[in-house]
């Protein structure tokens, strides 16, 4: 291993696509036992690593400096091996995080900020609050002293909230660690969650216009700075912007909405096809988890069974990423639905002259008058969960080319 991350358990990780952009090295992860740490400390081939849970402690007794910041925080996640082979251990979560709220607009000089969590990462933020000159900081957790219960009833005046606990993350999404309904002076909130792009904290932040953000810039910015250890030279911080769309891009789902014949499924394809990316046709996966066609699931359960188990299929494809979603036409009357594909995804609704729009086995738009009554009861709706809109009322193609365009566009890349 020339370079890379090192942990316990790692899964997915960003880092190895994050490192190729900072510099031209090898990067892979690295599963480690417990019981092979030392040996790897002390015999491994390589030039540095990253280090993450457990390890970010365990390392240190086999270090032979540390940094003034790794001291202060009492973890590395950043090891380098010097040309003496002696290691050197430093931490660049806290200028991480000092970046990802800088880039976010959240100020806490003077501000009253509350740190979720106890962990590694809780006494990263505090540090990182406390040199961005915050006034008071709490840690609030399970076993207190202030409990999550004591923190809604004591401290409504926060103004500053940061997560560091794992609540929301994938697969658990949708879950938040805190409502924000009590907190009333709250001007940012940071959750150091990535997947999914949107946790349920930040999109309850986004739907009060309070400044938010997740934890993948973060990622970004740290990885930039072990990244100036590794090659001994400085690296424009500016770099970050396009390491971020170029993963906001690839992670996100794009998601089809639309009235029923607009052409969501036929762009859908050729989407695919296109981008290299699974279709997913949540029309289609309720006709294969019900057993039956969807006019004769309207005929047996209603539209409220058709509606639950849609709700159902929509929840399961959102936690998805890098995917496309054709959705069934009345898909944004809940708004459960909306906020399950937001968290991972970027809303295309594709428009179509009302005319020509398909009837043939389509329980709720079987007449023109019934088509025209359904786009004017949802067309409010429809933009306000969009994030663009494209006519598909060319070519297909022409359609499809759009839709690419402004998803790719809406990413930032």
């Amino acid at each position: 291993m020339e370079y890379g991350l090192i942990g316990e358990k790692l899964g997915h990780s960003y880092s190895p696509e994050i490192h190729a952009h900072l510099g031209d090295y090898d990067y892979i992860l690295r599963e480690i036992a417990r019981g092979d740490l030392g040996d790897f400390l002390h015999g491994g081939d390589f030039r540095g690593f990253n280090v993450t849970i457990p390890y970010k402690r365990d390392v240190l007794p086999y270090l032979d400096e540390i940094s003034d910041v790794a001291r202060e925080i009492g973890c590395v996640n950043t090891v380098v091996k010097r040309a003496d082979g002696s290691l050197y251990g430093h931490n660049t979560d806290i200028g991480g995080f000092i970046a990802m709220l800088r880039r976010a607009g959240i100020d806490p000089k003077g501000r009253k900020a509350a740190v979720l969590g106890s962990g590694g990462t809780s006494l990263t933020a505090r540090t990182a609050l406390k040199r961005m000159g915050a006034g008071e900081i709490i840690t609030v957790s399970r076993s207190g002293p202030i409990d999550y219960d004591a923190f809604a009833r004591n401290h409504t005046d926060t103004e500053i909230l940061v997560n560091t606990t794992p609540v929301g993350m994938y697969p658990n999404n949708g879950a938040s660690p805190v409502s924000l309904a009590p907190f009333a002076a709250l001007i940012g909130v940071v959750d150091v969650v990535y997947n999914p792009w949107r946790t349920a904290l930040m999109l309850d932040a986004e739907a009060r216009g309070i400044p938010h953000t997740s934890g993948l810039p973060m990622l970004v910015a740290q990885a930039r700075e072990a990244a100036e250890l590794f090659t001994g030279r400085p690296i424009d911080p500016s770099v970050d912007e396009g390491i971020l769309a170029a993963l906001r891009a690839k992670m996100l789902n794009l998601i089809l909405i639309g009235m029923p014949g607009c052409g969501k499924t036929t762009m859908g394809t050729l989407l695919s096809d296109i981008m290299d990316r699974p279709l997913l046709d949540s029309d289609e996966e309720v006709v294969r988890c019900a057993g039956m066609s969807i006019p004769e699931l309207f005929a047996t359960r209603g539209e409220q069974g058709f509606r639950d188990m849609e709700s159902e299929i929509l929840a399961d494809m959102g936690k998805r990423s890098g995917v496309i979603i054709a959705t069934g036409g009345g898909a944004i009357l809940r708004d459960e639905n909306v906020r399950a594909l937001r968290q991972n995804g970027l809303l295309c609704l594709i428009t179509r002259d009302i005319h020509m729009l398909p009837r043939d086995g389509r329980p709720l738009s079987s007449s023109e008058g019934a088509v025209v009554k359904l786009w004017n009861a949802r067309r409010e709706k429809y933009f306000a969960a969009a994030d663009y809109v494209v006519d598909n009322g060319a070519s297909p193609e022409d359609a499809v080319r759009l839709i690419k365009e402004g998803f790719h566009e809406a990413a930032g890349h």
